[in-house]
């Protein structure tokens, strides 16, 4: 089924108009070609919401065709050069920089967009060499689907290439150096889930990861009459602000009066036993918590069962819990969702991401994507944006 083809669906470049509109800005601003090029796509997650910094499980895929595309080839001089293409991008939109050293190593800085290319920079752990680059995204931004760790996968995977010391890739270690840049440099103290699956993603499965031990398994998820429908509410969320944080701080204060390491080893029941000694806010952070943590391990199973009814009244119940226990919902993607559950054959629907706006994900029956757009536009208060998302794989090397 091809996104462009259903009324309402925003049919999406794919990756190789991406690449091509890419490696046209930068011989435009360089004069030559570039030697190589990466990408990393953006991702959405089925279940599993604010329990990756809990040490919990996520269950998230790939969602193609959203990527971001680095193309570029090492300096003549001294100097990165970087110039981003990408819609929304804050100013400026070109900013050069010296290589890190132990002496000098890079600060963040504004504009915004550069920081995560410059903390993926820092915490390379391979050879350097100075660069020229362009980068197009088609990830929105604030958009709950990842877009700062297809930004920082693609970034990374583009370094791995411009290495003399032709480092073998390893998939985890990059994640891993990605979200301390993430930390360092914007200064968001994600989990690791956003760049595991950008970078580790596989065609046709979602991917269940074990934020504690950082296994991961992969989920089928291959059925032709089940669709994954993604909707930006067109409402932007703002992670570095005090709310995640905040999240954050009431799940370790839970964790410390339950007397556990994370609220993943943590019970419902133990909760309801200690309930006294903490403050409702506190209680409600954790009750989401520990019961999102058992509807991902449920779901994953059902998926791998084929049994889709059961997993779709799961992320019903994420979306509620998010909604009332951890309040990061808004009146805008509470409406997309009620609006989606009203339609036949839709199975599931619940915001996706850190919340505060950005998208919802719907799990729907390939023949219902049509009534399923045209009632959530209709009910729709403001201007929404749908997307077909397909799982596939991960980052990659793209050739020129």
């Amino acid at each position: 089924m091809e996104g462009g083809k259903i009324p309402g669906i925003t049919e999406i470049l794919s990756v190789d108009a991406v690449l091509k509109n890419t490696v046209a800005e930068f011989q435009k601003k360089y004069g030559h070609a570039p030697t190589v090029a990466a990408c990393a796509p953006g991702r959405v997650n089925l279940i599993g919401e604010h329990t990756d910094y809990n040490d919990g499980f996520v269950l998230p895929m790939v969602a193609l065709p959203q990527v971001t595309v680095v193309v570029g080839s090492k300096s003549s001089g001294d100097q990165c050069s970087v110039v981003t293409t990408t819609e929304g991008a804050d100013s400026p939109q070109d900013v050069q920089f010296s290589l890190p050293s132990e002496e000098q190593p890079l600060q963040p800085g504004s504009p915004k967009w550069a920081n995560y290319v410059k903390g993926v920079v820092q915490n390379y752990k391979g050879t350097l060499v100075p660069f020229n680059a362009v980068i197009s995204s088609t990830v929105p931004l604030g958009g709950g689907v990842s877009s700062s760790a297809s930004l920082e996968v693609a970034t990374y995977t583009f370094l791995e290439q411009l290495d003399p010391s032709n480092p073998k890739p390893d998939p985890r270690a990059r994640a891993l150096a990605c979200q301390k840049a993430e930390h360092d440099f914007p200064k968001m103290p994600c989990g690791i889930m956003d760049q595991f699956i950008s970078s580790m993603g596989e065609e046709g499965h979602a991917l269940l990861i074990d934020c504690r031990s950082l296994e991961s398994k992969l989920i089928p998820l291959k059925d032709p009459s089940i669709v994954v429908l993604v909707t930006n509410s067109n409402v932007k969320h703002e992670l570095t602000g005090s709310e995640y944080p905040s999240r954050r701080k009431q799940c370790y204060d839970a964790a410390g009066i339950l007397g556990k390491k994370s609220l993943r080893d943590a019970t419902m029941e133990e909760l309801e036993v200690q309930k006294g000694k903490m403050d409702d806010v506190t209680f409600r952070r954790a009750r989401h918590v520990i019961g999102e943590i058992a509807r991902t391990q449920t779901g994953s199973d059902a998926l791998m069962k084929g049994d889709y009814e059961t997993f779709g009244k799961l992320m019903v119940q994420s979306h509620n819990s998010l909604r009332d226990d951890y309040e990061v919902s808004c009146a805008e993607l509470d409406e997309l969702v009620s609006a989606a559950l009203e339609v036949e054959g839709v199975l599931g629907s619940r915001l996706t991401g850190a919340g505060f706006g950005g998208c919802t994900v719907t799990l729907l029956k390939s023949g219902a994507v049509g009534a399923a757009v045209q009632h959530m536009k209709s009910k729709y208060k403001n201007e929404a944006t749908f997307y077909l998302a397909v799982a596939s794989k991960g980052a990659c090397k793209l050739q020129l």
